[in-house]
């Protein structure tokens, strides 16, 4: 009986399958118990029997779990092999399996790279989105991009580097980027598609970039978390003291310094309704500025909480640069506004002395208000010049080394003429 299954499973035949199941329900739980090679889906996924794929997992999906003897279960024989179809199917029955480990330490997508495979890999990236999984690395420390380019698959190469399925500056068990494992020239098509999505050479990565317990783990991996840690902290401690700004401001504007008229008066000198503020009719010059810095204050707190809740992309200097300006300019407009409430109610006898002090503070203020301005605009105008300096120079290289190879043919072309 079972040697009937396996000849319907090579064959792909639904209806003598459904037939000897009738026979014999337990069928295909005993083949798992006794098989000590490949079961039925193992041959029906090699050969690409969709429908009859389809029949055993209806009756039992766990076959999907059972490895052969080189410890490839069925997800592994539909990649190595390119059905898509069939892999598809399977994955959708028992993701889990396409997490198995192989021979060798590596998972379903080492195979992919390693039989060029690169249509099952695509459909295992969009599926599986686990960042630690598509990393993965096995026994030699080698994740697929490392195998791709040992291997010079350039398509796949672009397929993960456009999709940024991988870290580029993964290191091998031999400390080995996959720059450093690019042969032949430097300048070629591969080592550039390399340098343009980031990769450097092991090298070029400095120490404190390096994170991992073996010493062979790609030690850059861990500076990412590092900065999105603080990055998140940042953005907290941004979103705290923007809501206590708006806050005050808020507060400092519907019941500013000196309060406001408790009744009405419509008698001259001094007519006034009760809820407006006592600064406006005994200090008006005053009372316009207090408005205005306030009002600002309030503004671009609001405006820095709406920056930090749109989800805008951060990460960028020219985003954290904006977001740190309008900071400053909320900081400055209640440092301000504190001014002019303190001026308001001190009394007379000491408010020329007091107006002095609060003039040189605001002074002085503005002035490191204005160097940190300048400084961090010139710090992020030389970064930006550097990055456009980097491209230009590996433009450079580029051109230098294609002239010279075109000049090394035609030197071939001239002695192939003579």
């Amino acid at each position: 009986m079972e040697k009937r299954l396996y000849d319907v499973a090579a064959d792909g035949d639904v209806s003598t399958f459904v037939h000897l199941l009738q026979e014999d329900p337990l069928l295909l739980d005993k083949v798992s118990l006794n098989c000590q090679d490949k079961n039925p889906l193992h041959i029906a996924a090699m050969l690409g029997h969709v429908a009859f794929v389809q029949a055993i997992l209806g009756v039992n999906s766990d076959m999907c779990l059972v490895p052969d003897r080189f410890g490839r279960n069925p997800l592994h024989i539909a990649a190595i092999k390119g059905r898509l179809a069939v892999l598809q199917e399977l994955i959708h029955a028992r993701p889990l399996a396409a997490r198995e480990k192989t021979e060798g330490g590596g998972n379903i997508l080492h195979l992919c790279v390693k039989y060029n495979q690169l249509g099952a890999l695509q459909i295992l990236v969009q599926t599986i989105r686990d960042h630690e999984f598509l990393n993965a690395k096995n026994d030699d420390g080698m994740t697929i991009l490392h195998l791709a380019v040992c291997d010079k698959q350039n398509e796949t190469i672009k397929y993960l580097l456009r999709n940024k399925v991988v870290d580029v500056n993964t290191k091998t068990a031999n400390g080995n980027t996959a720059l450093d494992l690019v042969q032949g020239d430097i300048y070629s098509e591969l080592a550039r598609s390399l340098e343009d999505a980031g990769a450097k050479r092991a090298k070029d990565i400095s120490p404190s970039a390096t994170a991992g317990n073996d010493g062979h783990e790609n030690k850059s991996h861990s500076q990412p978390s590092q900065g999105g840690d603080w990055l998140a902290r940042k953005r907290d401690a941004l979103m705290v003291v923007a809501s206590l700004i708006a806050t005050m401001a808020f507060q400092a504007g519907v019941n500013p310094a000196g309060g406001v008229w408790q009744d009405d008066k419509t008698d001259y000198p001094n007519p006034h309704n009760a809820g407006e503020a006592v600064m406006a009719h005994s200090h008006p010059k005053y009372y316009k500025n207090f408005i205005r810095v306030n009002t600002v204050a309030f503004v671009s707190s609001l405006s820095t909480i709406m920056f930090l809740i749109s989800g805008l992309p951060f990460r960028r200097k020219f985003y954290m640069w904006c977001l740190m300006v309008i900071m400053w300019l909320t900081i400055s407009a209640i440092a301000l506004t504190y001014g002019i409430s303190i001026v308001i109610v001190t009394p007379k006898d000491y408010r020329k002395q007091l107006s002095h002090v609060i003039e040189t503070a605001v002074t002085v203020w503005c002035g490191v208000m204005a160097l940190l301005l300048l400084g961090n605009t010139i710090r992020l105008i030389n970064r930006w010049f550097k990055g456009r300096g980097n491209n230009v120079d590996r433009r450079i290289k580029r051109g230098i080394d294609s002239s010279v190879q075109s000049q090394s043919n035609d030197k071939n072309d001239g002695l192939y003429m003579c």
